[in-house]
């Protein structure tokens, strides 16, 4: 039977989650704290999905099956609702997604360093950090979010660069801060998250020629004007 205002409004909450089910697949998901969630079932490519609605009283059950009735005619169009939506956030995060201000963090400040150094920065966050990052809002993406990346680098056995990126991440995070597009750097609570990077020992000079030279490189040359 189809959910009305007034059932929606006198269910009361429960030790568990439950579901109070409309039409269509649109049903209403109650928290034990209270809160009442729009859901939305269907399936696509043979796999069941969900998509949310919002939050009831914000989105009335009237506003709830109209967002269903949309997106039911997405799917009979063969069109997946769930990727529809992504879709639209990456359109819609345009100069404010994760690469944009990468780019312009990079433009901006790369030219005072050093070439090659300017190089790896780039082609790290072009390897190891677009591909899954750079399309997404930067406001959006949290500290899971760079972990994931950061491990994907380390499974390869790439722990440093991992460690690398994560401190390019940090950079692009506080540019975007400083702009106001974003609200906080996320990559201050991967600290403790990542394994440190192994320390680079350099090893001694122990023959008695190279140890001359050395000193010899070593001893200010004296001024005989």
């Amino acid at each position: 039977m189809p959910l009305t205002d007034v059932k929606i409004r006198s269910a009361k909450r429960r030790d568990k989650t439950f579901k109070l089910f409309d039409s269509g697949g649109l049903y209403l998901e109650v928290s034990p704290a209270g809160g009442k969630y729009w859901r939305w079932k269907y399936r696509f490519g043979g796999k069941e999905k969900r998509l949310a609605f919002g939050v009831y009283p914000d989105v009335s059950l009237k506003a709830a099956r109209e967002k269903r009735d949309t997106v039911r005619q997405q799917l009979g169009a063969g069109i997946d609702p769930g990727d529809a939506r992504k879709a639209e956030k990456i359109a819609h995060a345009g100069s404010e997604s994760f690469e944009a201000i990468a780019r312009e963090w990079y433009a901006k400040f790369s030219l005072g360093w050093v070439a090659t150094h300017a190089d790896r920065i780039l082609r790290r966050l072009e390897k190891d950090v677009f591909p899954w990052l750079g399309k997404r809002a930067i406001a959006e993406i949290k500290a899971p979010d760079l972990l994931a990346v950061a491990r994907r680098i380390e499974s390869r056995g790439a722990l440093e660069t991992a460690h690398r990126a994560m401190q390019n991440c940090g950079q692009v995070f506080r540019y975007a801060v400083a702009t106001g597009r974003a609200e906080r750097d996320p990559t201050g609570d991967l600290r403790g998250a990542l394994p440190p990077p192994k320390e680079k020992h350099h090893a001694s000079i122990i023959e008695p020629k190279r140890i001359g030279a050395l000193l010899v490189r070593l001893t200010p040359t004296k001024d005989i004007s």
